[in-house]
């Protein structure tokens, strides 16, 4: 195995038990921030009209 697959597969399971130990709250919030992205991003690229 190569030291960069080792490093990857590392970095994923961290990530993942990262995620399982947060709080609710936390969740909440960065839901909170996505929708928001996602309403302004809606905003300033509508979609295109059917002519």
């Amino acid at each position: 195995m190569s030291l960069r697959l080792l490093y990857l597969i590392f970095v994923r399971i961290g990530g993942w038990l990262w995620l399982l130990g947060r709080s609710s709250a936390s969740k909440d919030i960065e839901l909170l921030v996505l929708r928001h992205e996602v309403t302004v991003l809606r905003r300033t690229n509508p979609k295109p009209r059917m002519n």
